[in-house]
C-alpha cells in the first residue's frame, strides 16, 4: 500500500482499526485534492517567511525546496526564505546560488549561519528570530511544496492567530524520488513522546467538509503560525538538545496556554526520506532528555507515565535534563492550564494507568540475566527473554501484570494481560477486558522478592529449565521462587492518592 506511512523512530506508524463513516481512503484522497482546488482564498492575506533548517545536506536538495517555494508561493505572499545553516560545511557553492537567486528576486533569500552545532531546535528558533513576515512557516530543507500549499495555511491564522498550523505531510522516497501521497491524519504522540498518527475525529467527518482544518493533540517536525503568536507563547524550549520532543512540548503549550493545533488537508508539503538521520546515531540519548523536559514542565502529576515509558526510575533518573526555571516561569506568566484539563479536553485517546506500583525487568531469583517477556507477536503466550530494560518489559498493578505495550498505545488499541488458564504448564497473554468479561485469571498476588500467585488457581508464574538448559515461564505448583521487578512506586501506594484526585 503506497499510502502507509513508513516506521521510523521519530514517527510511528498507528494502525486505525476503526474505519471513519466516509469514503474510502483512496476516494477520499482523490476528493481531498478535488475540494481543494475548488477553494477560494481571499486576496489580502497575510504574509509568509519560510524558514528553511539545514545540517549534512546535499545542495541540489536545498535548491529543489527553495525553487518549489518560489514557483508555489504567490509572489505578493512570500516575503523571504530563510536558509538556517546549523554548522555545515557547504559555504560557497551555496552563497552562490544564493547569489543568483537574490539576482532574480531581491532581498528574498537570507541565511542565518551557526558557529557551533545548535541543533534543530535552536536552529528552528534563530530561524523564527529572523523572521519579519506576519506569519513564519518552519521547514526542513529537505523538502518540496505542492500547489497553493501557503493559501490555506494564511487564510486560516488570519481567521485565527492563536492556530498553529501542521500542513499534511507526503513522502519522497530518498533512493527514487517516487511520491507517495498520505491520507490526512491528526498528530498524536505516546507516553514515550514518540509521535503517532491519531485517526480522523467523528467531529471532523461530521462537517461534512473534507477541506476543513483537522483538530490535532501535537504536531509534527515542521509548522506554521502567526509569528508574533508564536513569540507570546514562548516559540520552541531552546533548553532541548538536538530534536525529539519539542513538537510534543509545542503541541502541549499551545493547547494549555490558549491556542491550538490544527492539519489543514489542503496544505500538503512532500518530505524527503533521509537513509541515515544527522546528529547522533542513537537519537533516543535526546528524546529521552526532552521528555523529561516535557514531563517536568507541562505534564503535572501524569509526568510520571513518562518515566514508566523510558523504564526509567521516578526519583534519581541519572537524567540530566537542564534548568526548567524560565520553562516553568512562561507556564505561569501565560496562565496555562493544567495536563489533567488536557487530556480530558484534547487528548482523552491518550490512556492515563493511575494504579501502576511496579514497573520494569522482572527476574527471578533463580536466574537474574532472563525476564518476562511478551514474546512473538502475534501469540499469546509470555516468555523467559535477556533483560534488556530499553523499555519496561512489564508493569504491574496491585492486581495485574501487563506487557510493556500499554505505555506506547492509545485507547482504542489493544493491551494485554498474564493470566493463569487453570491447566496446562503455560501462562496466557490475553487482551486484558476480554479477560476481565470473561472473569479470566488474571489477578495476582505479589510483593517484592515473593513468589507470584494467582488469586484464583493459586499456582504460581515460575521458570523451568528442559534438558538443553532452556528455561521457559511455567504455571505450576509454587515451589518457593522468587521475583523481583525492576522499580517500584513508592510503597506499593502511592499513585492511589494520584487516581483518587484525578477522577474528583
Amino acid at each position: 500500500d503506497k499510502g502507509a506511512r513508513p516506521h521510523s523512530m521519530l514517527c510511528q506508524p498507528q494502525i486505525f482499526l476503526r474505519q471513519p463513516q466516509a469514503a474510502p481512503k483512496t476516494v477520499l484522497k482523490l476528493f481531498f485534492y478535488y475540494s481543494c482546488k475548488k477553494r477560494i482564498y481571499p486576496k489580502d492575506l497575510p504574509t509568509i517567511s519560510v524558514v528553511l533548517i539545514f545540517m549534512n545536506e546535499a545542495l541540489s536538495i536545498i535548491l529543489r525546496a527553495i525553487t518549489s517555494i518560489i514557483n508555489r508561493t504567490p509572489a505578493h505572499l512570500l516575503k523571504e526564505i530563510i536558509l538556517v545553516d546549523d554548522y555545515n560545511d557547504l559555504k560557497g557553492p551555496l552563497e552562490t546560488q544564493i547569489k543568483n537567486y537574490n539576482a532574480k528576486h531581491p532581498g528574498l533569500l537570507k541565511i542565518v549561519r551557526h558557529e557551533k552545532r545548535q541543533g534543530l531546535t535552536q536552529a528552528r528558533i534563530s530561524g523564527w528570530e529572523a523572521s519579519t513576515a506576519d506569519v513564519v512557516a518552519i521547514l526542513d530543507a529537505h523538502i518540496e511544496v505542492n500547489m497553493a500549499w501557503a493559501e490555506p495555511i494564511l487564510s486560516r491564522i488570519k481567521e485565527d492567530r492563536t492556530v498553529i498550523i501542521s500542513p499534511v505531510f507526503d513522502n519522497i522516497r530518498f533512493d527514487d524520488f517516487e511520491l507517495l501521497q498520505y491520507s490526512v491524519a491528526a498528530d498524536g504522540f505516546d507516553w514515550a513522546l514518540w509521535c503517532l498518527y491519531e485517526p480522523l475525529p467523528d467531529e471532523w467527518y461530521a462537517l461534512k467538509d473534507e477541506t476543513a482544518p483537522v483538530r490535532s493533540p501535537s504536531i509534527m517536525g515542521i509548522l506554521a503560525a502567526d509569528r508574533k503568536f508564536l513569540g507570546e507563547i514562548g516559540v520552541l524550549d531552546g533548553g532541548m538538545h538536538i530534536y525529539g520532543g519539542e513538537n510534543v512540548e509545542l503541541g502541549l503549550r499551545a493547547w494549555q496556554c490558549g491556542g491550538k493545533i490544527e492539519v489543514l488537508p489542503c496544505s500538503r508539503i512532500a518530505h524527503l526520506e533521509r537513509a541515515h538521520k544527522p546528529y547522533l546515531p542513537d537519537l533516543s540519548i535526546a528524546v529521552k532528555r526532552n521528555a523529561l523536559r516535557v514531563a517536568e514542565v507541562w505534564m503535572d502529576d501524569y509526568k510520571y507515565m513518562v518515566y514508566f515509558a523510558w523504564n526509567l526510575p521516578i526519583e534519581n533518573s541519572g537524567i540530566d535534563y537542564g534548568d526548567l526555571s524560565s520553562r516553568k516561569e512562561l507556564r505561569k506568566k501565560l496562565n496555562c492550564k493544567g495536563f489533567d484539563w488536557y487530556i480530558k479536553n484534547v487528548y482523552p485517546n491518550l490512556r492515563f494507568l493511575p494504579n501502576i506500583v511496579g514497573y520494569g525487568t522482572m527476574k527471578n531469583t533463580l536466574k537474574e540475566d532472563i525476564c518476562i517477556d511478551q514474546g512473538p507477536v502475534p501469540g499469546n503466550t509470555p516468555i523467559i527473554y535477556p533483560c534488556h530494560a530499553y523499555s519496561p518489559q512489564v508493569m504491574q498493578t496491585n492486581e495485574q501484570i501487563f506487557t510493556d505495550e500499554v505505555l506506547l498505545t492509545v485507547t482504542f488499541k489493544l493491551d494485554r494481560c498474564v493470566t493463569d488458564p487453570g491447566s496446562g504448564d503455560l501462562p496466557i497473554l490475553e487482551q486484558c477486558d476480554i479477560a476481565v468479561s470473561k472473569g479470566l485469571n488474571l489477578h495476582w498476588d505479589f510483593k517484592q522478592g515473593s513468589a507470584v500467585i494467582n488469586r484464583n488457581t493459586k499456582r504460581c508464574l515460575e521458570i523451568t529449565a528442559d534438558n538443553t538448559g532452556t528455561y521457559r515461564l511455567v504455571m505450576q505448583t509454587c515451589t518457593g521462587q522468587r521475583w523481583n521487578i525492576q522499580h517500584t512506586v513508592k510503597d506499593w501506594g502511592k499513585t492511589k492518592d494520584l487516581e483518587h484526585r484525578i477522577q474528583q
